[in-house]
């Protein structure tokens, strides 16, 4: 995609693989990361959560970063009506595992854009549809045990060993990886748009953006089978 003519951008985020798919999309990027609190009470859905917290991330940079684009994100995990975010211990992490396996969930990673300077805000959704295998409970020790869960939602990692837990998936790789690369065009596509001003950033502007939904799943990735966890 290459650079926003007229636009610094910088990642609210330090995670390795959201830098990856940026740096792969040919974007010129800096880091900062946010610190913000994650925790989240009054929100409707995936969708919402992810939305909200990307959204607070990018507002975060945006104050010391009033002139750049700012990308926030964040991913989480959805079962029954539940949501799974990075577990809080290993025992947490093979307790997720164990109701995720032989089983179908949906991973939803929210993307906001904000503009500090003029106050505009875009931000969207992405959901992939991700079937585990049934995989045993010696399988759920030896990757518990790897250490590779603990910073993941849902506590598996689709880019490293914990690909190989998975059977199949419905929709976009990147959303699971944690940066849907169809979403971050599309909003940074809207700044070249004078035509579309979007929503204002709370604390710069009032009111906030509101997420407008899911986006509906894209392609999925061809041989989806990583290394098996020894």
């Amino acid at each position: 995609m290459g650079a926003v003519p007229g636009y610094r951008i910088v990642l609210a985020s330090g995670s390795p693989r959201r830098r990856a798919i940026m740096t792969g999309m040919g974007l010129e990027f800096t880091v900062v990361t946010s610190g913000v609190d994650e925790t989240l009470h009054d929100y409707d859905g995936a969708s919402d959560f992810t939305v909200q917290v990307a959204r607070r991330k990018a507002l975060a940079v945006a104050r010391s970063e009033p002139e750049a684009l700012v990308v926030g994100c964040d991913t989480v995990v959805g079962l029954d009506g539940r949501i799974f975010v990075k577990p809080d211990s290993e025992q947490d992490a093979a307790r997720t595992l164990r109701e995720l396996r032989g089983r179908t969930h949906h991973v939803t990673t929210g993307v906001v854009v904000v503009h500090g300077v003029t106050g505009r805000c875009h931000g969207r959704s992405a959901t992939t549809a991700v079937t585990m295998r049934a995989f045993g409970d010696d399988e759920i020790a030896a990757y518990v045990a790897s250490g590779e869960p603990l910073d993941k939602a849902g506590s598996y990692a689709i880019q490293g060993a914990g690909g190989a837990l998975v059977d199949r998936i419905d929709g976009e790789y990147d959303t699971v990886v944690g940066l849907p690369v169809s979403v971050l065009t599309d909003l940074l596509r809207e700044f070249d748009r004078p035509d579309q001003p979007g929503r204002t950033v709370p604390g710069l502007r009032p009111p906030g953006v509101r997420p407008p939904g899911l986006r509906p799943p894209g392609l999925r990735p061809p041989g989806l089978r990583p290394p098996a966890v020894s």
